[in-house]
């Protein structure tokens, strides 16, 4: 049985990144749980990277904290390279990447706290959803 493919946008990454308490750290936490499949391209890790180092003094991790996020994210994703741009599609070019990375991956959700930033995702097949509705979708939650 093939598990739900997902796309985590950068504003649910940093949420987990700023707070130990919320449904978007309980995502990362379950990122290798065998629940779903996380994807990921490179623009999108390079995001992550961006602004959660510009957030960094923000949070209670050290560099090297966020270092291993980050590379247990990497390494924990599945890695598609985006072969075709329709752009724009969004109003906000970044959105479209995640968009894009999200119909390349053939993703089920796309996990936000921005859905009306997606609107008309819904035409490619993906549902967009925010970290807490996601995980009572998985049953992590009531």
């Amino acid at each position: 049985m093939s598990r739900i493919q997902i796309v985590i946008d950068t504003n649910v990454f940093v949420a987990a990144l700023l707070s130990q308490y919320g449904a978007s750290f309980k995502l990362l936490m379950l990122v290798d749980s065998k629940k779903f499949e996380v994807n990921l391209s490179v623009p999108l890790a390079l995001e992550y990277e961006d602004v959660g180092n510009r957030l960094l003094s923000q949070t209670k991790l050290t560099k090297s904290d966020f270092e291993d996020i980050l590379d247990y994210i990497c390494t924990t994703s599945n890695h598609h390279e985006i072969y075709f741009l329709w752009r724009p599609f969004l109003k906000d070019p970044k959105d479209d990447m995640v968009l894009e990375l999200a119909v390349a991956a053939g993703s089920e959700y796309l996990v936000t706290f921005n859905e009306k930033d997606f609107v008309g995702a819904e035409r490619f097949g993906i549902k967009i959803v925010k970290p807490k509705d996601f995980l009572k979708k998985i049953g992590e939650l009531q």
